[in-house]
């Protein structure tokens, strides 16, 4: 007769290898081993330790605790060439005009102009016309004109009103027009000054402000001089004045603009380089 059936019994080896074998049907290695029974961390899709997204992912360089790189700071704004700490602390903070004036020497009595402008105080100062030639006075600079003395004031000063003989060109400056800006007779080298007062800009050393280039006020005294303007080049030097010659008198005049506080900036290169 057939023997009774005895329940199958594996060995507890065999069971174990079974269930290590179901679990190797998942979507991956269990958290916590690695298939040999060594620990290990937790992996998201990318590979990366830790879920996706987490610190040290794609996409995410910048190391834990690391501060970003600081930006430079702003250049700092453009100086005028040429002049030194205690010229340019003479320059009014609402000048956006410049017209500035350098002798070759303190004796010397050429010089050269360059308008500058400072259409953003945090951007600084641009030459805005090319160096033009002048003459200034006979015998040159000095830091304390006095009437007669044949030479240029050393300084900064104001430019608030023009005139002339001719004309204007185009311009915002208030111009007087009179005969009364007449020139006669010769330069210092014989030259015809015929001419020279056709158009000019009074510099405010040593008179009123907004008055009339023909205004003689003097708040300084008569004895500290007087009548420095910007005038037509007559072809040598002057005898306090900058002159310029006429085409750059015209360019001067249409540029200049009182809504910009313009301002001349005058002497010998040494003296401005203080």
């Amino acid at each position: 007769m057939p023997e009774p059936r005895v329940p199958l019994r594996l060995p507890f080896v065999v069971c174990a290898a079974l269930l290590l074998l179901l679990a190797g049907c998942g979507a991956g290695t269990l958290a916590g081993t690695d298939g040999s029974g060594a620990t290990t961390k937790a992996e998201g899709a990318t590979g990366v330790p830790g879920p996706p997204g987490a610190a040290g992912a794609p996409g995410r360089t910048r190391a834990a605790g690391v501060a970003p790189t600081p930006s430079p700071p702003p250049a700092p704004p453009r100086e005028i060439p040429g002049l030194g700490p205690q010229t340019r602390a003479q320059i009014p903070a609402g000048a956006h005009q410049a017209f500035v004036v350098t002798g070759q020497s303190p004796d010397s009595n050429r010089s050269t102009a360059v308008l500058y402008t400072r259409d953003d105080p945090a951007v600084g100062w641009r030459a805005a016309l090319a160096p033009w030639p002048a003459h200034n006075a006979l015998n040159g600079w000095t830091a304390e004109h006095w009437e007669g003395d044949l030479r240029s004031p050393v300084g900064v000063f104001t430019l608030t009103a023009a005139g002339g003989r001719l004309d204007p060109p185009e311009t915002a400056f208030p111009y007087d027009l009179s005969p009364d800006f007449k020139a006669e007779g010769e330069g210092f080298h014989g030259e015809p000054l015929e001419g020279s007062f056709d158009y000019v800009i009074a510099i405010d050393y040593n008179r009123v402000p907004g008055t009339s280039p023909l205004d003689h006020t003097r708040p300084l005294g008569e004895e500290r001089g007087g009548g420095i303007w910007i005038h037509v080049d007559h072809g040598g030097p002057t005898q306090g004045c900058v002159s310029v010659t006429e085409d750059r008198m015209k360019e001067l005049l249409g540029v200049l603009d009182p809504a910009k506080e313009p301002v001349i900036v005058m002497g010998d290169a040494a003296s401005l380089s203080r």
